[in-house]
């Protein structure tokens, strides 16, 4: 893994380098094969549509949202729940009776996964052992707390805590340690506009957003110390995804996508198209190319500027979609000849092996 300076103001003058997506070359490094997440443990299309996905490092599970009512024996008939999909043992397990409010998320053994839900007039996040489907809740230090990032061991938890009441209105970026429950702030705003916080695998880097004044920033949680906004002083940012071995930060900016290297302060630069997640090592970047016409998803190796097609049909994917080393990305899509025998004619899960 590399190693890497503490961050400070220096980390903002970053020099951009660009990259033409139009001259990478594209195809699969080895054959490519697609696989339905969104199914029953014994093969069972889903009865109702599936979006929302993320996997795990190694790509043995997958983490989803579905309205079906078929997925499991004891899903209840309405309303979305959440599902883990275990690759290797074929089985899918529903995580909790409570509908997410925002996308679920997986920890990077693919042994926790968090949802927010609705909890009588506010809004909690729900953590759920993978293995036992035991549930645990959370701290929030103001009345509601959504948007979770999970470090590698589930051990740790970033989230935004929200207060719209006018002694308190904003909210606060915050980590919370799940063994001691213990809730530490990084940063305050007086705005309730997305924060996407996104935690480093080993929880020592917490990469968040300042939507309002659109700026990105990275906090070293281990010396205290939150770099300047790493987009620079004459762009407008959103963040996308910080990398699991927090080395690369990637955000969106006047219609283009950037990959932040965040020990040298340098981008590359991808006009024109839109990131959507990186994976934990850094190297692999899917995004979504401008147009209407070409594929839906490409993940980019930023080591070799080479593309490979993943979703030729309309597909959409977000932070967490590719295993490390970019060898898996998930996907959703209402796509019907992507897998054999799809006939439910609703959106599904997929996942894409490259390698």
């Amino acid at each position: 893994m590399r190693t890497r300076t503490a961050l400070s103001a220096a980390a903002a003058a970053c020099a951009v380098t660009a990259v033409l997506p139009g001259n990478a070359s594209a195809g699969p490094r080895l054959a490519a094969d697609i696989e339905r997440i969104s199914v029953a443990s014994d093969g069972t299309q889903a009865d109702d549509k599936s979006a929302d996905a993320s996997i795990s490092a190694d790509g043995r599970r997958v983490v989803f949202s579905s309205s079906a009512k078929n997925l499991t024996a004891d899903t209840p008939s309405t309303g979305d729940k959440v599902y883990v999909r275990d690759r290797r043992s074929s089985q899918t397990t529903r995580m909790g009776y409570l509908a997410p409010t925002r996308p679920p998320v997986i920890s990077g053994n693919g042994e926790y996964i968090s949802y927010s839900h609705v909890w009588m007039d506010n809004v909690r996040i729900r953590q759920y052992e993978v293995s036992t489907g035991r549930s645990i809740s959370g701290n929030c230090s103001l009345f509601s707390c959504s948007q979770p990032s999970l470090s590698t061991d589930g051990g740790l938890i970033a989230q935004i805590s929200v207060s719209y009441r006018q002694q308190t209105y904003g909210q606060r970026v915050e980590v919370e340690e799940r063994r001691t429950g213990t809730l530490k702030t990084v940063a305050t705003f007086a705005h309730t506009k997305p924060a996407g916080p996104s935690l480093s695998s080993d929880g020592r880097y917490l990469a968040y957003q300042d939507a309002e004044a659109g700026d990105v920033f990275v906090h070293d949680r281990t010396d205290g110390t939150t770099s300047a906004p790493i987009e620079g002083p004459s762009k407008e940012a959103s963040l996308v995804q910080l990398s699991g071995n927090g080395t690369k930060a990637v955000y969106l900016s006047g219609g283009d996508t950037y990959v932040h290297d965040l020990a040298t302060g340098t981008a590359q630069h991808l006009p024109g198209v839109r990131g959507v997640a990186i994976d934990p090592t850094g190297r692999y970047l899917l995004y979504a190319p401008g147009g209407t016409t070409g594929p839906s998803l490409v993940l980019r190796d930023l080591r070799t500027n080479t593309d490979e097609t993943v979703a030729t049909q309309p597909a959409t994917a977000g932070p967490g979609a590719v295993s490390a080393d970019g060898r898996d990305v998930v996907f959703h899509s209402a796509a019907d000849d992507l897998v054999p025998d799809d006939t439910n004619g609703t959106p599904d899960v997929f996942v894409r092996r490259l390698y």
